[in-house]
């Protein structure tokens, strides 16, 4: 990509696409072509068409999706589907359509098997029954990967995809109806830490998490992902989808305890036993971008801590 190249990010107010948006600006790159959702519905073939039409972005990074955590998912089990699939349908075949020269897909770790070897190989990927709680956005995901590896296969084109693992950092969604584990834990455990001082005798409420807490995930900051995936804008060509993370995990227990220790709530954890866990352990390996020169930097506790003072803290100061 060169600094003037005319570059699409979809998905831009989302948390992985303003994290894309923030990298490229440091870069120097300022042709950057943006649309909300309100100016652009990605869901739309012929708006999307139009798009293409008007604008012929050069490259174009897919982040736009309906996201979400366990409850969503498994709630809105019709409209993960569907709306993921309109979505990368129409960019990923548009982009094709109208020459663009490369095209980075943002998938999800979630594609992978509930009972995957770990940690979890890129060829793992079909190799056994997927998470039944996020089995509609997970299925949306893979044909996002395979569209770009099959557009590469029949038309040549330079369409790459990679699997983030967890992710959490700047705009990040702290709906408790919505919110995936970490950013939903730094918002229980804020809330209940303001609660507890403002009672009269400072008495804290026990904060009750779902599932065992025995469950392991690994989670990356999103402006290290936005580095990694500038690093391969730059670098690869390759039709194989590639894991980015940290390379390693913690378990949901020791997650609420380090962000309980971070906010400086006194009060008691309990576990309710009788909701989901989800999938068992989820680590990537990640020796093939390990291979082609990029590393995460930024360490969980450090961004965290981050996390939590800029959305908590300084935001109420």
């Amino acid at each position: 990509m060169e600094k003037t190249s005319k570059i699409y990010i979809a998905g831009h107010t989302g948390m992985v696409g303003s994290a894309i948006f923030r990298k490229l600006n440091l870069e120097g790159y300022s042709n950057l072509i943006l649309r909300t959702s309100k100016e652009l519905d990605l869901i739309n073939q012929q708006s999307v068409i139009d798009f293409f039409e008007e604008e012929k972005p050069e490259y174009v990074f897919l982040a736009a999706a309906k996201v979400g955590g366990i409850e969503a998912n498994n709630t809105y089990r019709a409209q993960f589907l569907y709306e993921n699939m309109m979505i990368q349908n129409n960019v990923i075949h548009q982009s094709y359509v109208h020459g663009v020269k490369k095209l980075l897909f943002l998938a999800s770790s979630c594609i992978y098997p509930k009972l995957a070897p770990q940690p979890i190989k890129e060829a793992y990927l079909l190799t056994g029954e997927l998470e039944f709680t996020n089995e509609p956005y997970s299925i949306a995901k893979i044909a996002g990967v395979k569209m770009c590896e099959n557009y590469n296969r029949q038309y040549a084109c330079d369409f790459i995809s990679v699997m983030p693992t967890n992710l959490y950092g700047p705009n990040d969604n702290y709906d408790f109806e919505t919110a995936h584990v970490l950013p939903a834990l730094l918002r229980k455990f804020h809330e209940a830490k303001v609660e507890e001082a403002n009672t009269v005798e400072a008495r804290s409420e026990p904060v009750e998490l779902w599932g065992t807490g025995t469950p392991m995930r690994e989670f990356l900051h999103v402006d290290d992902l936005a580095s990694a995936c500038f690093h391969l804008m730059q670098t690869y060509h390759g039709n194989t989808s590639l894991n980015i993370g940290t390379g390693k995990d913690i378990s949901i227990k020791e997650l609420a305890e380090l962000i309980k220790e971070l906010v400086g709530y006194n009060g008691e954890i309990v576990w309710n036993k009788d909701k989901s866990d989800g999938t068992p352990r989820k680590l990537l390996d990640v020796s093939l971008i390990h291979g082609l020169g990029w590393k995460h930097r930024i360490e969980l506790e450090d961004g965290i801590r981050e996390v939590y003072k800029n959305k908590f803290i300084n935001q109420y100061a």
